[in-house]
């Protein structure tokens, strides 16, 4: 009989605060790549996630994506709904921790899985069409494709596919969702026209590196304990990948602009933790240096797409999450080392291209589906409510029509010249505030 393990079930209980504190440090990371009158709707739009999602995996997020399974494509138990049929000794099937532990680290991928996406849409969102959009879009998309992948009975888990802690329910399903979204809602005002740099690269920086951390948690904590090794080599693979991707991007931005940037250094650290996330498991260190190097190339050459199809995807969700899960996911076929997580070996092991065409499919079929209902959730709300703010909210500051606040307050800020009149410091005031606005 299967007992409760106290060092499971607290490193779970670790793990999942880990993977709590990414949503708050995508928010700095989001929050720091837009401009100045946008802040504060950025981390607002990723801080809402823990407050709505928390609430429908309760009632019934748990129930359609760990339930029963019907038909591969959703599950429901009643026992999970409000989850007032579990007991705190109850273990979750075939492992040594409770359900509940479970369910509170599944449902912080829950969390962060839409926060991802509004990346996408910066400068020009309803923040009520916002959590209206979240609240709908995890329970059609969300839960049942958490099914799909991770639950008993889902047809991707059953046919195989492997995506160790969200390549394809997480990343791939953000990444189309944000492009489905935003050809829907279209471009910012000034879309490759106005510059539209980060206001705070030290608040990227700080986003990135609370990232960084919680991803252990989130790559590591999947294999649900620690009693077989499998866990320590998606750890260390999490920290190679990461630091290959990153240079991989640095190396690409020298030689294409010239420069080594934070704002690359960042971006391409994300990029190598998504790619490993579904595939740290299954390849080896060296697996994990491909993986990570091949992945931030491709991602790096990714966000310059916007521009030569005209897309809006402000700060490169599609380019270094969708395209990021993407590579991982497929390179799963070629590098998988059948000495990890299983025993199943990629073609550059001997094993063929059998399992390439199982992560086709699950990579696809998310992809599809995301994108898809993405975009028709969209197209239906902007239809009825609206989604987008009018153009003068856009152009005069998001913040201030959102949330009535600015996330800096300049008032304090004056110069070192005495002013005798309010008329006398009206002018340089104001061309302050254009120019911080900008």
């Amino acid at each position: 009989m299967t007992e409760l393990s106290a060092a499971n079930t607290g490193f779970m209980l670790i793990c999942s605060a880990l993977v709590m504190l990414m949503t708050p440090g995508l928010a700095f990371f989001y929050g720091g790549m837009v401009r100045v009158k946008s802040t504060l709707n950025m981390l607002m739009m990723s801080f809402i996630s823990l407050g709505i999602v928390t609430i429908l995996w309760v009632l019934y997020g748990f129930s359609i994506a760990f339930g029963t399974d019907s038909g591969g494509l959703i599950g429901w138990s009643s026992d999970y709904v409000g989850l007032t049929g579990i007991g705190i000794g109850d273990l979750w099937d075939g492992y040594t921790i409770p359900v509940y532990v479970f369910a509170v680290f599944q449902l912080m991928f829950a969390i962060i899985t839409p926060a991802l996406i509004s990346g996408a849409l910066a400068d020009r969102v309803k923040f009520s069409a916002w959590a209206l959009f979240i609240t709908l879009w995890a329970t059609i998309v969300y839960f049942p494709v958490a099914h799909w992948v991770w639950g008993a009975g889902g047809w991707a888990f059953e046919l195989g596919v492997i995506d160790f802690a969200g390549g394809t329910a997480v990343h791939i399903n953000a990444g189309a969702a944000a492009l489905g979204v935003i050809l829907v809602i279209g471009k910012r005002i000034g879309f490759k026209r106005d510059p539209m740099r980060p206001h705070s690269l030290p608040l990227v920086m700080l986003g990135a590196g609370l990232l960084w951390f919680g991803w252990f948690g989130f790559n590591a904590g999947s294999w649900l304990g620690n009693d077989d090794g499998v866990g320590s080599l998606m750890f260390i693979n999490t920290q190679i990948a990461t630091a290959a991707a990153m240079l991989a991007w640095l190396i690409y931005e020298k030689i294409r602009h010239g420069a080594f940037t934070t704002l690359g250094a960042a971006s391409g650290a994300v990029a190598g933790l998504v790619a490993i996330t579904p595939a740290g498991g299954a390849v080896d260190p060296l697996g994990a240096i491909a993986v990570g190097a091949i992945s931030g190339l491709l991602c790096a050459m990714a966000v310059g797409l916007k521009y030569k199809f005209g897309y809006d995807d402000s700060l490169d969700v599609v380019g270094v999450h969708l395209v990021g899960g993407i590579a991982g996911s497929l390179l799963i076929g070629f590098f998988a080392s059948g000495e990890g997580q299983s025993d199943v070996a990629g073609l550059f092991y001997g094993g063929g291209l059998d399992q390439f065409w199982k992560q086709c499919a699950g990579v696809f079929a998310v992809l599809a589906y995301s994108l898809v209902v993405s975009a028709l959730l969209a197209f239906v709300l902007d239809k009825t409510i609206g989604m987008r703010v009018s153009e003068d909210d856009e152009v005069g500051g998001i913040d201030q029509v959102e949330h009535a606040e600015t996330a800096y307050d300049f008032s304090g800020a004056g110069g070192g010249a005495v002013r005798t009149t309010a008329t006398a410091a009206a002018p340089a005031d104001q061309a302050a505030s254009k120019k911080v606005d900008a």
